[in-house]
C-alpha cells in the first residue's frame, strides 16, 4: 500500500510481465468423478488388441517363420476385440498412424455385474 492507502495498480503497458493463467478447472459431475478416480490412474492394466485367432498344431507351429502366412479367423475390415486385463471391453478398427499401426475403439461392451 502507498502513503494514501491506495494500493498501486500493475503497469499494463509493460509488455515483458509475465502473466500466467491457470486452466480452467472443469464443474459437474464429470469433474467430481474424475476427482474421485484419481487414486486409480496410476496403475498399470494390460491391453490387447486381438486382430484374430487361429489354431494349429505344435508341429506347424514350429515351422512359421519370417514371411510365413497365418490364416486368422477374421476378415479385412470385420471388428477386432480390445480386451483390457483379459476382459472383453470393447470392439474397434485398425487404423494407420504415422506409418504405425493402432486401433480406434468403436463400440463399448457394456459387461453384467454379477
Amino acid at each position: 500500500m502507498s502513503e494514501d492507502g491506495k494500493v498501486p495498480l500493475p503497469n499494463l503497458e509493460d509488455r515483458a510481465a509475465d502473466v500466467t493463467v491457470a486452466p480452467a478447472e472443469p464443474e459437474g459431475p464429470t469433474a467430481r468423478v474424475a476427482a474421485e478416480l484419481e487414486a486409480v490412474f496410476d496403475v498399470p492394466v494390460q491391453v490387447s488388441a486381438v486382430l484374430g485367432r487361429a489354431r494349429m498344431e505344435i508341429n506347424d507351429l514350429l515351422k512359421l517363420g519370417p514371411g510365413s502366412i497365418l490364416e486368422l479367423d477374421r476378415k479385412v475390415g470385420e471388428a477386432i476385440d480390445i480386451y483390457v486385463n483379459n476382459r472383453l471391453v470393447a470392439r474397434g478398427e485398425v487404423v494407420l498412424v504415422e506409418e504405425k499401426l493402432g486401433v480406434t475403439m468403436t463400440e463399448i461392451i457394456k459387461a453384467e455385474r454379477n
